[in-house]
């Protein structure tokens, strides 16, 4: 199993951060996008991998930051020639958003296909699944389970267990401290979790207030948890992404995580990728082989 982060930032637009997205990569019938951020189709064909390739998307909630491309990500694979329908899985809510964005672009959809004469339509199919907590997934070898987390306001957001094997990989989504995300994730290979930076995102005049960062901070893990619940959930290596704000001192960010965590954490960088079979991690020119991930 490979997990790849395509997306690390948050809604704040960053050049080095793109939106929320990941890949969980078990070869043929089991390449799982997680989230649908800005650019992901880009970072996808810079991992060498075409979105016409995914199996299934899974979406970890509806906030925009992690659906904002999902249009892009069907128009282009179908560019790319998929000759299947796309296959997509969420929470409540997913059905209805999809009818409605397929609607908006339908008209420009009839316009193309008449025009453009291509082979096959079936990519413009969108197959949708709502799923539940506790949903398990199959896709060949690899077994996928939701875990509701909590994200409050929005009342139906996941994390994901994926299975293959030995190996287990866990996503949070977003979420605040989830007592079910750290028992789901116990003894994994690899969390890839979350994190808002406190204190790096300061009350600015006519741009945030004070409430605004309570707000944002009640409902995502801090940099102050996070270690904890990697610890809490006895996990091998703790992977951080999403981070809010997208700009950061790393050192201190690592001071504080690995005050509560003593196993491996890694900042996350958009295409870096992490080899749970190898133990290996890659990103640009650079490789490190880990002797064990305990």
């Amino acid at each position: 199993m490979k997990l790849t982060i395509l997306g690390s930032g948050c809604p704040s637009v960053d050049l080095e951060r793109h939106g929320p997205s990941a890949l969980i990569d078990c070869g043929e019938g089991a390449r799982i996008l997680i989230d649908c951020g800005s650019g992901v189709t880009q970072r996808l064909l810079e991992h060498a991998i075409q979105g016409c390739e995914i199996d299934a998307l899974l979406l970890t909630h509806l906030h925009s930051d992690h659906i904002v491309d999902l249009f892009q990500l069907i128009i282009s694979s179908w560019h790319q020639g998929r000759a299947r329908p796309q296959k997509i899985y969420g929470p409540r809510g997913t059905q209805a958003y999809v009818d409605k964005l397929m609607k908006l672009w339908k008209p420009e959809l009839e316009q193309r296909i008449a025009h453009e004469q291509r082979s096959s339509t079936k990519a413009l199919e969108v197959e949708v699944d709502e799923i539940e907590n506790g949903t398990v997934l199959n896709f060949g070898k690899l077994k996928v389970k939701a875990v509701e987390v909590l994200h409050q306001p929005v009342k139906h957001a996941f994390g994901f267990v994926f299975e293959a094997g030995n190996e287990k990989a866990v996503i949070s989504g977003d979420t605040k401290y989830c007592p079910a995300l750290i028992k789901a994730a116990k003894g994994a290979d690899v969390l890839l979790h979350e994190v808002f930076i406190h204190g790096e995102m300061p009350v600015t005049a006519g741009l945030r207030t004070q409430k605004t960062v309570e707000n944002v901070a009640s409902y995502h893990t801090l940099d102050s948890v996070v270690g904890k619940v990697a610890t809490e959930a006895e996990v091998r290596c703790l992977m951080l992404t999403h981070f809010a704000p997208p700009k950061f001192d790393r050192e201190k960010l690592l001071s504080t995580v690995t005050r509560d965590f003593k196993g491996p954490v890694l900042i996350g960088e958009d295409l870096m990728t992490l080899d749970l079979e190898r133990n290996s991690l890659s990103w640009k020119k650079m490789q490190i082989a880990f002797a064990a991930l305990d």
